[in-house]
């Protein structure tokens, strides 16, 4: 998996970011940080496009 970064709001740089990096996915930032994972990001993302997780 590539090195990739992407902001949770693309409206600005302020928000936190979800960082693709190696065999790691890391959500937020320094203090507040989930570090998944490549499996368990993908199990992430399989609930959520099978509808199993959807918005609140």
């Amino acid at each position: 998996m590539e090195s990739l970064k992407m902001s949770l709001c693309p409206a600005c740089t302020a928000c936190p970011e979800v960082e693709l990096a190696g065999d790691e996915v890391r959500i937020g930032e320094a203090g507040n940080l989930a570090v998944l994972k490549k499996d368990e990001w993908n199990v992430l993302v399989d609930l959520i496009q099978s509808g199993q997780l959807t918005k609140v």
